[in-house]
């Protein structure tokens, strides 16, 4: 999310509840193309009529997607094929590389050079992207989109670096909590409001016996969500919400006493809490070991919940907002991933006829829909599906702004991109004491004043 301050869900839902975070999303593990084959859709959402009677020149587009599922590529292609029938002098190749290893390829492509030219940019990639000048900037291309029009402030603000856009946002995120209730009522608990309420309600959960844990702990790719969320809500009180992860004064919120009281309470929370091999789970294994039974309490974005509904009994799954640091309030962002294009690319206008297509309220409120994600369209706000069922979390935190607190992540610091994997060996090498939390927070310390001073 960038200097711009990051409304995230209140401005997003603001008076129209108009619709407005790495995340995380599950692996795929085949590289495949959309077919070129024609299929049913509906007209494309932009992009003038050619006005020249020439035949139009044939293209192949090279497109590579980022936060790969099997699922999540299968709506994806389907798309596509609908948007090749309307435009048949247009081909798609989608790569879809597994999760854990898509943004290092796409890394290595755009550093080689190699031919590309849509790809899926990431709010904590968007800086780094930007940096090296691997993106277009989508400016002048949006002014004249009509759909543009519809698009929420958030989605507009997460896909911008320095006052400019580079990505169409296909999806919001915002996380919540997801918990097994009949494991909660057989317990006697209630669903837990505060970060200690909710290590001391997993602890009682646990039976290791029993193959039983009270939390689906994520220690592997993706895991600095969960402890960077519980040392930022332990720092609100002096959290700088335009600048994170910086205070008011300029230190990182890393050197403070309460971010170690929370790394020590995250601690607890593996140990006491967590199946052992936890420590190198992802997204998949810790949505599998919820839906299977093994785990009672999953923080997680909303792009789970058809998982989640698919493969449980509905009486088991509830859903809870976030939970409270100590003075009673939850640090929160909303995140996004959305469609670029490369600088070098030879095909931009075709490029963003795909996206516009891709990005239209009708394409992506029905994607929203079928991978459980937030549209990026304020018009999707008067579907019912939206306001409902687990979704209704989302609009009740949304709802107690005062509580639920947004903060502007530091997506435009370049380093951020790299942060995910750095602070992730060092959390496992603490969670294994190998590393003590003063050491540990020393270095996390280091490499955001670092990030700071590379911005003067």
């Amino acid at each position: 999310m960038g200097a711009i301050e990051v409304k995230g869900w209140t401005t997003v839902l603001a008076g129209v509840m108009l619709l407005g975070t790495l995340a995380g999303c599950s692996g795929s593990d085949n590289t495949s193309s959309a077919s070129s084959t024609p299929a049913g859709g509906s007209p494309a959402a932009s992009g003038e009529p050619s006005k020249s009677a020439e035949p139009a020149k044939q293209v192949t587009l090279q497109m590579i997607e980022s936060l790969t599922s099997p699922e999540r590529t299968k709506l994806l292609q389907d798309a596509i094929g609908r948007f090749q029938k309307e435009n048949p002098n247009i081909k798609v190749e989608l790569i879809s590389p597994p999760f854990d290893q898509a943004d290092n390829k796409i890394r290595t492509m755009l550093a080689a050079k190699q031919e590309l030219d849509i790809l899926e940019v990431r709010d904590l990639n968007i800086a780094e992207y930007v940096n090296n000048g691997y993106l277009e900037p989508l400016d002048t291309f949006a002014t004249s989109w009509a759909d543009s029009k519809t698009l929420s402030g958030t989605s507009k603000i997460v896909g911008s670096n320095n006052g400019k856009l580079y990505f169409i946002a296909n999806a919001l995120y915002q996380r919540q909590m997801f918990y097994r209730k009949d494991w909660f009522d057989a317990k006697g608990l209630t669903a837990p409001k505060t970060w200690q309420e909710l290590v001391d309600s997993a602890v009682k959960l646990t039976d290791p016996k029993m193959n039983r844990y009270g939390f689906s702990f994520r220690g592997g790719s993706g895991a600095n969500g969960n402890f960077d969320h519980m040392i930022y809500d332990y720092n609100d009180k002096v959290m700088n919400l335009d600048d994170a992860p910086f205070t008011k004064d300029g230190k990182s919120v890393y050197s403070t006493a309460e971010a170690k009281q929370a790394l020590e309470l995250y601690k607890k929370l593996y140990k006491e809490a967590s199946p052992p091999d936890s420590i190198n789970w992802g997204f998949q294994d810790q949505v599998q070991a919820f839906t299977s039974g093994v785990t009672g309490i999953l923080l997680q974005d909303p792009d789970v919940i058809k998982v989640l509904q698919d493969k449980m009994d509905p009486k088991t799954l509830e859903t809870a907002p976030m939970p409270l640091g100590p003075n009673g309030k939850s640090l929160v962002s909303t995140g996004a991933a959305g469609w670029g294009i490369t600088a070098n690319s030879k095909n931009k206008n075709e490029a963003w006829k795909l996206i516009s297509f891709l990005s239209s309220p009708k394409e992506n409120t029905e994607f929203s829909k079928q991978i459980g994600t937030i549209p990026i369209h304020t018009s999707a706000t008067a579907d019912t599906f939206f306001q409902t069922g687990p979704y209704k979390t989302l609009l009740d935190m949304t709802a107690k702004a005062d509580t639920f607190v947004n903060f502007t992540p530091p997506f435009k610091y370049p380093g951020n991109g790299s942060w995910g994997e750095l602070s992730m060996k060092g959390q496992q090498s603490y969670l294994l004491d190998k590393k003590n939390a003063d050491d540990l927070l020393k270095e996390w310390d280091k490499f955001w004043l670092d990030q700071k001073a590379g911005m003067k």
